[in-house]
């Protein structure tokens, strides 16, 4: 028998053996209280000794899934937390197929309802050794089905996870993994492992490692005392729990629940970091669930519809559409760089989701095949394209999809010739249109795959590839968003996709654009300072107060860095369907500020140089001197190629070219395709190694660091402008 004696309260929490999830309110804890005050002189004796009941936060709807009635349907806006999702796609697609992942062995194929238990399995194995909520868990892994089952599985615990790519530097995640408090780490497979196990063992604070993909008897041994787990571990550990409660063990009973909150933080995304050192951008399930719920009115995916996946699942922009294609029944199948091209032709999906410089790739894959066709074929393929391009111009016009900053519409009548005259071109052109539709379009199509459109994001799309896309009958849809805001923010709806655009605003999000100097709100069409609020924008940025500061101010206004306009809105003319939608210009902090005191956007010089095929990167510089230059990166087979076509001091016996004839071509190049640019560059620097996510010179979504590039080259730049 126990006594105890003058305490100041006693709590006693008593359970049924197994949680009881009927109630769809907010269920803080299933379990009853009862709390007795103590008075001087009052005793109370317990029989047995009370067990203290161990607090577990769980996705209110996933877990109790079993308990739900048959004709039960849960609806988007009971959803409190992102694994709150599987529960409705499950009641509506279970027997679907969700994933396919054929390129990691095992290949594996997961109908919705097979995901849901291993989703399921995850989450009890991860509590199984030791995951409370709150806790940091680092997962450091590309796109794959086990890294959303692990993605997933975190979140469901309470745990917030932090996620980054293994291509990333040792340094970089090893500053991701500390500064983000993480507890333990899940990675990819051995080969990763075996990269980061030297300097993590010696530096980092690891309770366990979860191993994805591959056999743990392939990982390094010395000096490690860490626990590692396989993926089937900890499914298998989580299994076998969750049958115990399933058999009304008393290991049910230990535990009290409480749901996750909206509010609580989801995951810790680390920004690529273009400039300066990566900031932990704090996401809450609200601000991914805003995303999940209203990307549909870019994007109208239907049950059974086909995706391809291949950006990096941790980053912002395929994380949210990942989420949401999942409340539609679709079937993504995972692929990567390597095998894109032909996982388009074997698979056909009905979407793909990527950035810009995935178009670009396929844009001149198509340019390449055409010019290496027969003179004749070469020759009506691109007089047909030319057709088709000049036609969907004039469609842009009578149907006033054209943008344009003028704040007045057109007088009317000149607006009814303008349209008149548009309909009658427009008219002459259509019957080449269509003969160009038949013999090259339909053939381009086929080869790239897309059967309903492609969804770019992640970076700004050039003009050119746009149009190209929209001439031969693809549809690309341009978004715009960052890490920040979870990430989508606006983009092209297909029923009014603005060429040049990034679209209107999502759903209950606000757009406006200040002076860059005196923070003053300006009108439709003038361009300044892009700042978005609304539910995307994040909570803030991790243990870093001060930036979050100067980034969201107290009205709660994000201040994006990028520069742009709103287009104003016209009731008559060639942009009357334009009103509202939202231009990018190029980023604040990327404006080069010539010693003459121009201003120059380099992305604009950039696009325009990058349809040269003898052009395959380039970097605008030219930072306090008095005009622009260029780090480019030839594209020295074309450049070889051109030089042995025609007649041209190169011998076209010398297998290399020159570098000073390489320079030489390289500068006409950008002499004939930035002719229309306001400012023209001057001096160019040829540069061998190109510019990848390997070499540290371009984020993981493939946008290039200038900052780094301009602090690599900083001596060969010192000497180009003496």
């Amino acid at each position: 028998m126990a006594s105890t004696s003058l305490v100041p309260s006693i709590l006693v929490s008593y359970c049924s053996p197994a949680p009881d999830f009927r109630d769809s309110g907010n269920f803080k804890g299933f379990c009853r209280r009862i709390s007795v005050s103590s008075r001087r002189g009052f005793r109370v004796h317990a029989e047995s000794t009370i067990q203290e009941k161990e607090l577990r936060r769980c996705s209110q709807f996933l877990e109790r899934s079993s308990s739900f009635s048959k004709d039960t349907t849960l609806s988007s806006s009971e959803w409190k937390s992102v694994p709150d999702i599987w529960r409705s796609s499950v009641e509506k697609y279970g027997d679907r197929v969700a994933v396919v992942d054929p390129y990691h062995e095992p290949p594996s194929t997961f109908t919705y309802k097979q995901l849901e238990q291993e989703i399921l399995d995850f989450v009890e194995g991860l509590r199984v050794v030791g995951v409370k909520a709150d806790e940091k868990i680092s997962l450091f892994a590309d796109n794959s089905c086990r890294w959303l089952v692990a993605d997933q599985g975190i979140m469901a615990t309470g745990a917030v996870n932090v996620v980054r790519g293994s291509r990333s530097s040792v340094e970089e995640l090893l500053q991701i993994y500390c500064h983000s408090e993480s507890v333990a780490l899940v990675v990819d497979n051995p080969e990763f492992y075996n990269r980061i196990a030297e300097t993590f063992l010696k530096k980092a604070p690891l309770r366990f490692v979860i191993l994805l993909w591959g056999d743990k008897s392939s990982l390094v041994t010395s000096g490690r005392k860490t626990p590692v787990y396989s993926y089937n571990d900890i499914k298998n550990l989580g299994h076998e729990r969750r049958a115990k409660f399933g058999a009304r063990s008393s290991d049910a009973g230990k535990y009290e629940y409480e749901s996750i909150d909206p509010d609580d933080i989801a995951t810790i995304m680390y920004t690529s970091g273009t400039t300066g050192n990566p900031k932990g951008v704090m996401l809450t399930h609200q601000n991914l669930l805003h995303q999940i719920k209203n990307l549909s009115e870019f994007v109208p995916a239907k049950a059974g519809e086909r995706f391809l996946s291949m950006l990096p699942s941790w980053h912002a922009y395929e994380r949210a559409c990942e989420y949401f294609i999942f409340t539609c029944g679709v079937e993504q199948k995972y692929t990567s760089v390597r095998f894109l091209k032909d996982d388009l032709k074997r698979y056909r999906p009905h979407y793909l989701i990527s950035v810009p410089l995935v178009y670009e790739t396929l844009y001149s894959g198509i340019q390449k095949q055409i010019s290496s066709s027969s003179a004749i074929r070469k020759f009506l393929a691109l007089t047909l394209i030319r057709i088709s391009l000049a036609y969907m111009e004039m469609r842009r016009v009578y149907e006033g999809m054209c943008l344009t900053k003028e704040q007045k519409p057109p007088m009317y009548i000149v607006s009814m010739v303008d349209f008149l005259w548009a309909r009658v071109v427009a008219f002459v052109l259509w019957p080449f249109h269509m003969l160009a539709e038949k013999l090259v379009h339909k053939k381009i199509r086929s080869s790239i795959g897309i059967s309903k459109a492609g969804v770019s994001g992640g970076g700004s799309l050039p003009m050119h590839v746009d149009k190209f896309f929209e001439a031969i009958g693809v549809n690309v849809q341009n978004g715009y968003g960052l890490t920040e805001t979870s990430p989508v923010v606006s983009a092209r709806r297909l029923s009014c996709n603005v060429l040049g655009s990034v679209g209107n605003p999502i759903k209950d999000t606000e757009f406006k654009i200040v002076d860059h100097e005196t923070g003053s709100v300006l009108p439709p069409g003038s361009k300044g300072i892009v700042k978005v609020r609304g539910p995307p924008v994040m909570k803030g940025y991790y243990k870093n107060p001060l930036a979050t500061k100067q980034v969201i101010d107290d009205d709660g206004w994000l201040n994006t860095g990028d520069m742009g306009w709103i287009a104003p809105r016209h009731s008559t003319g060639r942009s009357r369907s334009c009103g509202g939608v939202i231009v990018l210009e190029g980023r604040a902090k990327d404006t080069i500020v010539l010693s003459t005191g121009e201003n120059v956007e380099p992305l604009e010089i950039e696009e325009a140089a990058m349809r040269s095929s003898l052009i395959q990167q380039i970097v605008v510089i030219g930072q306090d001197q008095r005009r622009l230059g260029a780090i480019v990166i030839p594209n020295k087979e074309a450049a070889e190629g051109a030089a042995t076509s025609q007649i041209s001091p190169v011998d076209p016996q010398v297998n290399r070219l020159s570098k000073e004839t390489l320079t030489s071509m390289v500068y006409e190049e950008l002499r004939k395709w930035t002719s229309e640019c306001s400012f023209q560059v001057g001096p160019v620097l040829i540069v061998d190694e190109p510019f990848t996510i390997d070499n540290g010179f371009m984020t993981p979504t493939m946008k290039i660091r200038r900052d780094k590039v301009v602090d690599q080259y900083k001596e060969e730049i010192d000497r180009l402008y003496k």
